[in-house]
């Protein structure tokens, strides 16, 4: 894909990380990085420039003398280049690297074509930097996280390569690599931005979207299984609130829902006939994980369709310091680099996923409890109660996991510590925000693939798969295409694993 011409949207990004994409710059935005690297070069003669000749940080009051530049910024790349726990997962990479590169290529950096034509390179050959965890606190940028970065492209530390950590200088070698040399401010410029949290923010959002359109589908289901009625979930109910995701919850249930003979139409049996009981058997309204479902999911919607439109514009805007103006021929020191943009979103958008997840977790609750539902047995025991157990066990995962995204959700955005001798004085912790998301969404998936693992068993106790509306039906042959029909007992954590990688690997095809 060729990149650089214009904004890179969220599913371009995610085709070029997904599908290992060959990414070309194009030659608009090589002109425009060459522009900016030759004005800063002839600009910075003579002057103090932060980051350029003088110290970084707290030490910015340092001035460093013309022989000592190059040596700065390599002194910079891996004096950072401290992070620790894991290395992030091979797609994860891939966006850090892309992130860092598209804003890179909007050509404010007065950075060198040689360090952006590397990074396609590597995008290209799936050659990624190793770049752990933990480190950046996402207000001078992501700076111990993109120090890694820049330490695979001036050749040392370690890169992700055939599925493997390796030595960055053996790789390189063997794919006829060149490292990046240091021409006037590669080591800041490569460090300095919010591209860690962007792209790890990108990949949440995606999953995000994924986990919500299963929960819709899942409650879909659920109607069907105890033969709810249509009106919660009506066009004419739900527009008579004014939000856009409740209304765009409400439509999917319907598309979902269109021609199953099981949900039932209220006048038929509340209106146009007169009831005569003093009791009446059936439930006229459904339990909250059930009805309210479109109120429920509907601003879990909306929080993501607004959290596209920031990671979108962060992801397309130059977020490093100082910005190199060739347009205007200065140079402008500020706080692009802070991240408090996509911390926030993060926040919200863990806030919402857990909600969905209580959801699944609330309505796995009315799935596994008879004298909720009052149609199916204990825990949807499809062998002999008692002696089986049926989703008994299971539930207790989802019960944990649901907890723990409960107390995961307790926003970064606030939990500022100040450090740098207190330069950074109020910080972001947006890549911190971004991982315990992604962590959010993970658990989420778990779920869900529980909850759908009850819902399958339940279809098959009521035999009703054939009365299912044709897309409900098609998701019922999906679950039992990942996850088995059981009706004795047998260990279940690999089952839970294949189908919660299931989910989170595959949009639903209906």
């Amino acid at each position: 894909m060729r990149i650089g011409s214009g904004e890179l949207g969220a599913e371009q990004f995610f085709q070029v990380i997904s599908n290992r994409d060959t990414v070309e710059i194009s030659s608009e935005a090589k002109e425009k990085v060459e522009k900016s690297y030759a004005f800063l070069k002839k600009f910075s003669q003579d002057k103090v420039i932060y980051g350029i000749n003088t110290g970084f940080g707290s030490m910015a009051q340092f001035k460093i003398d013309d022989e000592s530049r190059e040596e700065l910024q390599y002194n910079l790349i891996r004096s950072h280049s401290a992070g620790a726990g894991n290395f992030l997962p091979e797609l994860y990479l891939r966006s850090v690297v892309l992130a860092r590169l598209n804003t890179l290529l909007k050509g404010f950096s007065g950075i060198h074509t040689d360090a952006v034509e590397l990074l396609a390179t590597l995008l290209s050959k799936n050659i990624l930097p190793a770049i752990p965890e933990h480190g950046g606190v996402g207000a001078s940028g992501d700076l111990v996280q993109l120090a890694h970065l820049a330490l695979g492209l001036i050749g040392e530390g370690e890169v992700l390569f055939d599925g493997k950590i390796q030595e960055t200088k053996g790789v390189f070698a063997t794919n006829n690599i060149t490292q990046l040399k240091v021409h006037v401010r590669e080591g800041l410029a490569l460090m300095n931005g919010t591209s860690a949290m962007t792209g790890i923010g990108l990949i949440n959002l995606k999953l995000a979207r994924r986990a919500m359109h299963y929960s819709i589908v899942a409650s879909a289901i659920i109607n069907e299984i105890v033969q709810a009625y249509d009106d919660h979930f009506s066009f004419e109910l739900n527009d008579t609130k004014r939000h856009n995701g409740q209304a765009n919850v409400a439509a999917e249930m319907r598309k979902l829902l269109a021609g199953s003979k099981l949900v039932k139409h209220r006048p038929d049996h509340l209106y146009n006939k007169k009831v005569e009981v003093d009791v009446i058997k059936e439930k006229v309204q459904e339990y909250y994980s059930v009805r309210c479902v479109p109120q429920i999911l509907g601003p879990v919607w909306d929080t993501l369709e607004y959290a596209e439109r920031v990671l979108v514009n962060e992801l397309n805007s130059v977020n490093d310091n100082p910005v190199i103006d060739a347009e205007r021929e200065n140079v402008y020191h500020g706080g692009n680099f802070h991240g408090d943009y996509v911390a926030l979103e993060m926040d919200k958008m863990k806030i919402a996923v857990t909600k969905t997840c209580m959801l699944a977790e609330r309505q796995l609750n009315f799935l596994v409890n008879d004298k909720l539902n009052n149609v199916l047995p204990p825990f949807v025991n499809l062998g002999k109660l008692g002696l089986n157990f049926g989703m008994q066990g299971i539930q207790f995962t989802a019960t944990s996991t649901t907890a723990e995204n409960q107390t995961l959700s307790n926003p970064m955005y606030v939990h500022s510590i100040p450090c740098n001798n207190d330069n950074q004085d109020i910080v972001s912790m947006g890549t911190n925000a971004a991982l315990i998301t992604k962590k959010v969404i993970d658990n989420t998936f778990d779920v869900l693939a529980i909850e759908m693992m009850a819902i399958a068993q339940a279809i098959d106790f009521l035999k009703s798969d054939k009365k299912m509306s044709p897309l409900t039906r098609k998701v019922y042959d999906h679950i039992r295409s990942v996850s088995d029909k059981f009706v004795t007992d047998s260990p279940k954590y690999k089952e839970i694993k294949k189908l919660s990688d299931y989910l989170k690997e595959n949009d639903l095809e209906l």
